[in-house]
């Protein structure tokens, strides 16, 4: 004998020995993606969030990781929560976003990034860097840091924009626990820092925050990278962690803005190799074998 106990997350079966074992909701996949149509068109209408044209595969892994999370069996139970809920939504606005970065967690991009801004910044007399869709304030303060032990940093402005307010608040707001710093010392050194971190930071309250001479080279911004227009003429174009989760048509949209706001001469740092519009329109070369920095040259 069996008795059945339906959850949230799916169905629980109690076998005659008395052993419980789940049964996972497998939903209908025509369905599911009824529903995601749905819940994707209800963010832009409610909140404003495009996620409509975010590759789907990516889209789907990062809903079911929510799901799971809070116990949802299925994308309309997320959708009633979402329209419903302040904290679902902004849960909701989180997984699909950039996911937050820790200080050089990338030691190979952070030497990829001074490589290339070595080469780029110091022609410019007031040089610009965009990191698009910045993924927190730990990013942008790894970007500075690498500047600033070049000297490049004191007459650059770093421009690290967000898609949401909250977003922006969060990072103007950011500081970083005291017992963190030893681990972002080695994962600095890793990257080919060769000074002391805790140099750029000071003690605000038992927390640690940039120093101002650091801080007030970065200009914070909510900016959506769908809807909006170029905003500046940049030397440096960062945006390596949130284009994978862009679909074909958004990222060709994104990568014309990119064109629009890079300097000739300028470099753009992206995921993956630049498109072959724009390689057989002889407008960029490659910078680093095998890596997808490029420098335009029309």
């Amino acid at each position: 004998m069996a008795t059945s106990l339906r959850g949230a997350a799916g169905t629980a079966i109690e076998a005659a020995d008395g052993t419980i074992v789940e049964r996972r909701h497998v939903p209908d996949p025509d369905v599911e993606e009824l529903e995601l149509s749905l819940l994707l068109e209800a963010v832009a209408q409610r909140f404003g969030f495009e996620f409509r044209s975010h590759d789907r595969a990516a889209v789907k892994r990062k809903l079911h990781g929510l799901m799971a999370r809070r116990g949802l069996r299925t994308v309309s139970q997320l959708q009633d929560r979402v329209l419903h809920d302040a904290a679902a939504s902004s849960a909701l606005l989180r997984a699909l976003g950039v996911a937050p970065a820790s200080m050089f967690d990338d030691p190979d991009e952070a030497r990829q990034l001074l490589a290339v801004a070595e080469g780029c910044l110091p022609g410019a007399p007031l040089p610009k860097v965009w990191l698009a869709d910045c993924a927190g304030a730990e990013q942008a303060w790894t970007a500075a840091v690498l500047l600033a032990e070049r000297q490049l940093l004191w007459r650059t402005e770093i421009y690290a924009t967000v898609p949401s307010d909250e977003l922006l608040e969060e990072a103007l707001g950011a500081s970083i626990p005291l017992e963190k710093m030893g681990e972002y010392q080695r994962c600095y050194e890793r990257a080919g820092g060769s000074g002391r971190l805790s140099e750029y930071f000071q003690l605000d309250g038992g927390r640690l925050v940039p120093v101002p001479q650091l801080k007030s080279r970065i200009v914070w911004a909510q900016y959506n990278l769908v809807t909006d227009a170029s905003f500046n003429e940049f030397q440096l174009i960062v945006c390596r962690r949130a284009l994978p989760d862009f679909g074909p048509l958004l990222r060709r949209r994104v990568l014309h803005l990119f064109h629009d706001s890079l300097a000739v001469l300028g470099v753009l740092g992206i995921d993956r190799e630049l498109d072959e519009e724009a390689r057989q329109a002889g407008q960029y070369s490659r910078l680093i074998a095998g890596q997808p920095w490029y420098k335009r040259i029309a």
